[in-house]
């Protein structure tokens, strides 16, 4: 069977009529349209999936960062005990501490401070 001979086939033997090429020219700005829906979706959901990898980072960093402060705030803790354990034993041996004791000042962050204490002058 020969090219163009189908009876069926009019894509090639018609012209086009002046409406047809109002819908062609629409047709065509239909299929640019899409493409540049589909281009803008593509980038949308590039960007999507990098701001979602980008937000996993950051979290799993923040998580890093609030062990390693755990740990040190537990190990603050336990030096906290411990130097007030040496503190409590060394009072009864401390002339200055047991001279003055309610000079010693406790503040709210758990530091020691003594103020400074002048000998009298004869």
């Amino acid at each position: 069977m020969a090219q163009g001979s189908d009876s069926n086939d009019t894509s090639f033997t018609r012209s086009p009529s002046p409406g047809s090429k109002q819908d062609s020219s629409d047709d065509v700005k239909k299929v640019i349209r899409r493409e540049k829906n589909r281009i803008a979706a593509q980038k949308s959901r590039m960007r999507q999936t990098q701001k979602a990898d980008s937000l996993h980072l950051e979290s799993e960093n923040l998580e890093k960062e609030n062990a390693a402060l755990r740990k040190e705030v537990q190990r603050l803790t336990e030096e906290a005990k411990h130097l007030s354990t040496v503190l409590s034993n060394h009072e009864p041996f401390c002339s200055a501490l047991s001279s003055q004791p309610s000079e010693i000042l406790y503040s709210p962050h758990g530091a020691f401070h003594q103020p400074h204490i002048t000998s009298p002058r004869f």
